[in-house]
């Protein structure tokens, strides 16, 4: 898994005008949860679509930025957390063991 760090809020721009070309995957983890970690090494299991992009966002390091990214997808923080961004909007999001890329790559296709 090539993960793309998102450490920066001026990063939501660059994934909502990349999402209009290919979808974009935002994984929001937290770094001291157990199952967090459970689900990162279940994603990280699988090879990642070339047709994806996947952004990494460690909760505990850069909160200002998972808060950012709840009030610019309109969704509620969650961790762990996946969310599917399309043409801009938030199209799918998952938390904790619903988390899994046969369903990541389903809605994305």
């Amino acid at each position: 898994m090539n993960w793309i760090p998102l450490n920066d809020p001026t990063q939501l721009e660059e994934i909502k005008t990349r999402s209009a070309g290919r979808p974009q995957v935002i994984f929001k983890h937290s770094t001291s949860c157990s199952i967090s970690k459970m689900v990162l090494n279940r994603l990280e299991r699988n090879e990642a679509p070339a047709s994806l992009d996947f952004y990494f966002l460690d909760l505990l390091k850069y909160r200002p930025v998972s808060n950012q990214v709840a009030e610019t997808f309109r969704i509620t923080h969650q961790s762990p957390q996946v969310l599917l961004i399309r043409d801009g909007k938030c199209v799918y999001d998952e938390s904790h063991t619903g988390i899994s890329m046969d369903e990541i790559l389903e809605v994305a296709s």
